[in-house]
C-alpha cells in the first residue's frame, strides 16, 4: 500500500487527539429530552441507534489498517481516534439502555444496523464476493472517511445549535452531544488521512474516495429517515398518535433544533473536490473551548489526574 500520507492541509500546529473517559447520569433525562418536540428529539436520537455498532466498526477497520501505517504522526492520530470512537460507542449504547428503561425498545432497528456493519461490511466481503483483501480494506476505509465527513459537519452544528438551548433541551443529553461533536471536530481529518495513506495512489485513490461517498450518503440518509420513523412510531408516550413527517422535521429545522438540509447536503460536493482536506471543516477552537467547559469532559480529566497520582 502507498506510503503517501495526506492531501495537503492548511499549515497549522499539529493537534494531539486524546480520548476522554466520560460518563453520564441518565436518571433524570426524560424521553422527550427536547420539551414538546418529539420529532426533533427522535431525529437526533437516531445517532444512538447508529453509533454503537458504527463506531465499533470504525475501530475494527482501523485495527486492520494499523500495521500498514508508516507515518508515526498518523499512527498516533489513528490510535487517538480509535480511543475516542470506542468511548463514543459505549456512551451511546448507554443511551439505548436508558430508552429501553423508558419502554422504547430499539432492538427492532439496531439488529439491521448490526447486520450492516458486522456482516455486509465485515472483515470479509459479503456473499464471498471475489474482492482482494487489500481492496476490501481500502473500500471500507473510504466509507469511514465519508461517514466522518458527516460527523464533523454534525459535530460543528451541535456546538453552535443555540436553538437547543432556547428549547431547554436536557442538559445531560446536550453535554453528551456536544462532547461527542467536539471530539468529532478534533479528529475530523484522521479517517481521511488514514484513507489517503492506505488507499493507493493517483486516480484510483480518488475514484475510490468518490465511490465511498456515493455509497455512504444515500445509505446514511435512508437509515436516518427510517430510524426517525421507527422511534416516533414506537414511542410509548405518543401511543401511535404521531408519525414522522418531513413537515414536522422542517418545522424543527426552522426552530434551529436540527441542521438544515443544505448544511448536510453541501458537505458532499466539498468532500468530492480533489483538493479537499477535512481540516477545513468546523472550528477546532470552538471544539476545544467546549471540551474545556463540558461537565463530563472536565470530570473525566479530573478522574484521570487522580488515577495518575494514585
Amino acid at each position: 500500500m502507498s506510503t503517501e500520507h495526506r492531501a495537503t492541509p492548511p499549515p497549522e500546529e499539529h493537534y494531539t487527539i486524546v480520548p476522554r473517559r466520560v460518563s453520564f447520569d441518565w436518571d433524570a433525562t426524560p424521553l422527550h429530552w427536547i420539551p414538546d418536540e418529539p420529532t426533533a428529539t427522535h431525529v437526533i436520537n437516531v445517532l444512538h441507534l447508529l453509533l454503537p455498532a458504527g463506531e465499533r466498526w470504525f475501530v475494527k477497520v482501523f485495527k486492520e489498517g494499523l500495521p500498514l501505517i508508516t507515518d508515526p504522526v498518523l499512527r498516533a492520530d489513528v490510535k487517538g481516534f480509535m480511543g475516542q470512537e470506542a468511548t463514543h460507542s459505549v456512551q451511546h449504547a448507554y443511551v439505548l439502555d436508558h430508552l429501553a428503561a423508558q419502554r422504547l425498545d430499539t432492538t427492532g432497528f439496531t439488529k439491521y444496523v448490526d447486520f450492516l456493519f458486522e456482516k455486509l461490511l465485515g472483515e470479509r466481503p459479503p456473499l464471498g464476493a471475489p474482492v482482494p483483501t487489500q481492496e476490501w480494506l481500502r473500500f471500507r476505509l473510504a466509507i469511514v472517511a465519508a461517514i466522518e465527513q458527516f460527523t464533523a459537519v454534525l459535530g460543528d452544528w451541535v456546538l453552535h445549535a443555540e436553538g437547543l438551548d432556547r428549547a431547554r433541551a436536557d442538559e445531560v443529553m446536550l453535554d453528551l452531544l456536544r462532547w461527542h461533536g467536539a471530539e468529532e471536530v478534533e479528529h475530523r481529518a484522521v479517517a481521511f488521512d488514514m484513507y489517503q495513506h492506505c488507499g493507493g495512489t493517483g486516480a484510483a485513490r480518488y475514484v475510490r474516495r468518490v465511490a465511498g461517498m456515493t455509497v455512504t450518503a444515500p445509505v446514511m440518509l435512508y437509515l436516518w429517515l427510517w430510524g426517525a420513523a421507527y422511534l416516533v412510531r414506537h414511542d410509548p408516550r405518543l401511543a401511535g398518535r404521531l408519525r414522522y413527517s418531513l413537515l414536522a422535521h422542517n418545522r424543527a429545522v426552522k426552530k434551529g433544533l436540527l441542521p438544515t438540509w443544505r448544511q448536510i447536503g453541501a458537505a458532499v460536493p466539498r468532500y468530492l473536490r480533489r483538493s479537499y482536506h477535512p481540516s477545513q471543516e468546523g472550528s477546532l477552537r470552538r471544539a476545544v473551548e467546549y471540551l474545556a467547559w463540558s461537565p463530563a469532559a472536565r470530570a473525566a480529566v479530573a478522574a484521570a489526574g487522580r488515577a495518575a497520582i494514585a
